[in-house]
């Protein structure tokens, strides 16, 4: 399970699913450029103490990987050319790139969340589509051009376990159009460049988690404690993708959607707290 020598750029890693990502990443001795917008000088979530880029590189390092905070905006463009100039002059490759970058929760309030889509506010999804969508795409085109120079990768786009397979009206239980119409765009688009990628032996796989104990949840949302078995923590998702990373048949896995715990059963790896998720 050892990434030494690997490059990886983990996008909206100051917290969340990111933040887990990169400690698992530099756990296993990868080098993990820890990309987003919160720094120590500017957090966007002062409420949430510890949740900056900066924060998560100096837990990455203590981990035994090297972590480098790169303060970067998704939704600019040249700001995510510049990030990925600088991996290679630095490190002259990248092996694994984590779109996990999400504004589809800014300004989050529940009611107006679950609301039917008449009811949703526009800019709501378009921050889902800009920062989220188009994010992901943007960074995978920079990070596919190195990784076929180099003749193999992977890149994993966190998202929702939902798809076609889930479309029956009888049984779905909440449908929140803007979150699962951008959900799936990421899902299909994993499935796309992994159609593009395949000959130069690249991966592109769509990684879903399940109930996470994210900062957020933890702070406004903490589950009951006979929930707690029902939850995750967001570690969980970074040893899904070193899990993935250091799979000598990962191309079999190409365009595929990914369950975390699917993946935790079929490795053997579990969580934090050494449970395997039910």
């Amino acid at each position: 399970m050892s990434l030494e020598g690997k490059v990886a750029v983990v996008t909206g890693a100051s917290r969340g699913a990111g933040r887990g990502i990169a400690l698992a990443l530099g756990e296993a001795g990868a080098t993990v450029y820890v990309t987003g917008r919160s720094t120590r000088a500017s957090p966007t979530r002062p409420d949430l103490a510890g949740t900056t880029v900066e924060d998560t590189a100096a837990q990455v390092c203590k981990r035994g990987g090297v972590g480098i905070a790169v303060q970067v905006d998704h939704t600019q463009d040249p700001q995510v050319a510049a990030l990925f100039g600088r991996v290679r002059e630095e490190q002259g490759r990248i092996d694994i790139l984590v779109n996990n970058a999400w504004g589809g929760y800014e300004n989050y309030h529940p009611q107006s969340f679950d609301a039917p889509f008449w009811e949703q506010p526009v800019e709501r999804f378009d921050r889902m589509l800009l920062a989220g969508v188009r994010s992901s795409f943007v960074a995978g085109q920079h990070a596919a051009r190195m990784m076929i120079k180099q003749g193999r990768g992977l890149i994993v786009n966190t998202t929702l376990n939902v798809g076609v397979n889930d479309w029956n009206l009888d049984q779905h239980g909440l449908l929140v159009v803007p979150y699962e119409v951008s959900k799936t765009a990421i899902n299909r688009m994993a499935f796309s460049m992994a159609h593009n990628l395949r000959t130069y032996n690249v991966a592109a796989v769509a990684l879903a988690p399940d109930w996470m104990r994210t900062e957020e949840v933890m702070h406004n949302y903490p589950p009951k404690p006979e929930e707690y078995r029902l939850t995750e923590s967001t570690q969980l998702i970074g040893r899904a993708v070193v899990a993935l990373a250091t799979d000598p048949n990962l191309m079999s896995k190409t365009g595929r959607l990914l369950r975390t715990r699917d993946l935790a059963l079929e490795y053997g790896f579990t969580d934090i707290d050494g449970r395997q998720p039910e």
